[in-house]
């Protein structure tokens, strides 16, 4: 019996990104006003539909560069300054009035971005604190994404926390040389806590492979000269870099 594509109900993959960065030390999420029918005029993600002749992967980069005009490397590149890895996939099946979809989301972290510029079928885009969105101390009212964007959201937003534990992950929130304070308001930013400075930078200094020496120091945050570092070479930290408890 031939093949009938009509006998099969609509259905669709999209990409959905969440997309974090650290500005003015809180955690921010990038954010679109959707221009089209569903939630016309929400706030929601970055993303969009899965193309038929494009892996995943293709798809995420291209709708970053479409809806916001921002740019990522992949998570294999040696590029220092962005990072971009699968999260999850979600497939409930209302989470989309139009038809079936099948969403996969991916999660970009990378240094302080400039402000995106809207694009595709986004209205506007903007860097919203993650406190605004998923509720926090000094959040404010929280706003409502469309679909099931908070819940995509504070998936990315834990797996970010997490990964800070116990990879070198924290240094793609950081210019390509950084200072001990400079990752140390990354971790307090992430994890939404304070830390000793003493004893963060002792942990760190002394966590074999995660910083190395670039030779100078900077002024950039006022006060004396800091010593300036680059990401070492390791993958992973040993001891991790467990978060306080709150």
């Amino acid at each position: 019996m031939p093949y009938d594509p009509s006998e099969f109900p609509p259905f669709a993959v999209t990409v959905d990104l969440v997309v974090l960065t650290v500005r003015r030390h809180a955690l921010c999420a990038l954010t679109v006003r959707r221009a089209e029918e569903p939630h016309r005029g929400q706030w929601a993600l970055p993303g969009g539909f899965v193309r038929i002749d494009e892996d995943l992967a293709s798809a995420a980069a291209r709708e970053l560069a479409e809806e916001t005009g921002l740019r990522a490397q992949d998570s294999g590149s040696r590029h220092a300054g962005a990072h971009l890895e699968q999260l999850a996939t979600y497939g409930d099946p209302h989470r989309d009035p139009r038809m079936r979809v099948v969403s996969v989301a991916h999660l970009v972290l990378a240094p302080d971005l400039p402000a995106p510029t809207a694009g595709g079928d986004a209205g506007s885009a903007q860097w919203t604190p993650v406190a605004r969105l998923l509720g926090g101390a000094g959040g404010g009212p929280v706003e409502r994404l469309a679909f099931d964007h908070a819940r995509i959201l504070a998936d990315g937003v834990e797996r970010a926390r997490s990964k800070i534990e116990y990879s070198s992950l924290a240094a793609a929130f950081c210019p390509a040389e950084f200072t001990v304070g400079e990752l140390r308001r990354v971790y307090e930013a992430v994890w939404g806590v304070a830390l000793d400075p003493r004893n963060f930078h002792r942990k760190v200094t002394g966590t074999p492979g995660f910083l190395v020496p670039v030779g100078g120091t900077t002024t950039r945050q006022g006060g004396r000269p800091a010593q300036l570092f680059r990401a070492g070479g390791a993958t992973l930290l040993n001891p991790p870099m467990l978060r306080p408890e709150v």
